[in-house]
């Protein structure tokens, strides 16, 4: 009885610290990572379950490709469910695992068939951080509920820094576009600084700012548009 006893034990103290150790690993993930090559930047970013890995060059204003999707922690490797990807929607509904390692500010993990090493941009600390969907949107002096239908999904994540837009369908393998850059958010001031953008390569180096709060844990978006038409959204986040 003693013996039954102290293996239950045993085995609810393993099953313990391996949660606890998957927890660990996917907030230390948690972030935007960076590699800089011969022109091309690779900005990666994982929040709360997503994770978008961007390759582009900004000097040039070319857009390269993109892909993501969701991830979940698994000891030191990550399990990879891939939603959308520009360059092969082949690879779309696929999953795969990969393993991962973090040392100091240092990424080690493969993605695309390569191992990298990427370096850290933030760890995700601020009020922003999270991967959030447009629920509502001012019309004719009214906020209108905003329902996404079909297979069509529009998600934007943030980090602490970075941000990035994506249109995907991957019931049909589609993919629509995607955006994204350095963003900063103080005394309400929300301002975005385009560094890549699929669709206008014309629109990289420009800045939005915006006026923001969050109320209720959701994201007050309003301003003017980048064709000056006035906008007032309300962001919710995707849980």
């Amino acid at each position: 009885m003693k013996k039954k006893c102290i293996l239950g034990v045993v085995l609810l103290v393993v099953t313990v610290l391996k949660a606890a150790s998957a927890q660990l690993n996917s907030t230390a993930i948690t972030g935007a990572w960076q590699i800089k090559e011969a022109g091309i930047e690779q900005l990666l970013i994982f929040q709360d379950g997503f994770f978008f890995h961007t390759a582009y060059n900004r000097s040039e204003k070319q857009f390269v490709y993109s892909h993501g999707g969701k991830y979940t922690p698994e000891g030191d490797a990550l399990n990879i469910q891939v939603l959308f990807n520009s360059s092969d929607k082949v690879e779309v509904g696929k999953q795969f695992n990969t393993k991962y390692s973090i040392a100091g500010h240092t990424l080690k993990i493969s993605l695309k068939g390569k191992m990298q090493n990427w370096n850290r941009l933030d760890d995700s600390s601020a009020p922003l951080a999270g991967v959030w969907r447009i629920t509502s949107r001012m019309q004719d002096g009214k906020l209108t509920p905003i329902h996404q239908t079909g297979s069509r999904q529009t998600y934007k994540v943030l980090s602490g820094t970075r941000f990035q837009w994506a249109a995907i369908d991957p019931e049909k393998k589609e993919f629509s576009g995607t955006g994204g850059g350095s963003y900063t958010f103080v005394n309400g001031k929300y301002t975005e600084t385009i560094e890549f953008f699929s669709r206008d390569s014309s629109r990289v180096g420009a800045s939005l700012s915006f006026d923001g709060k969050l109320e209720n844990g959701e994201w007050h978006h309003s301003g003017l548009s980048s064709k000056g038409a006035p906008i007032y959204e309300i962001w919710s986040r995707v849980r």
